[in-house]
């Protein structure tokens, strides 16, 4: 089973990408392609570590969310004791299949 990276909020804020805490349950999404225009905070005395709320709204679509965490979970969930991952399966390797005892009583 592979480990997710582990990151700290200053290190994940610092690059783009789709952080979650499993403490506090939040999704963070670091998106560093949108611009807003830095007159609007010439005549704000704002120090570098404060953040401006831009909206209450979510901008990322649902479905998207929901597959880039499907894939994360497949990707790094263990899956049921003894279980192996299908990236670790030797297909060269033939699996020995034993016949039932007794076949008639299924």
């Amino acid at each position: 089973m592979a480990t997710p990276r582990h990151l700290d909020l200053e290190d994940a804020v610092q690059r783009p990408g789709t952080y979650f805490n499993p403490t506090t349950e939040m999704l963070l999404v670091v998106d560093d392609s949108a611009s807003i225009d830095r007159e609007l905070f010439a005549e704000v005395a704002a120090e570098e570590s404060e953040w401006v709320a831009v909206s209450d709204e979510v901008p990322v679509d649902d479905t998207v969310r929901d597959e880039a965490i499907e894939r994360f979970e497949t990707r790094y969930h263990g899956g049921a004791s003894g279980a192996i991952a299908a990236d670790d399966d030797d297909e060269d390797e033939v699996d020995d299949i034993e016949p039932d005892e007794d076949p008639e009583e299924l």
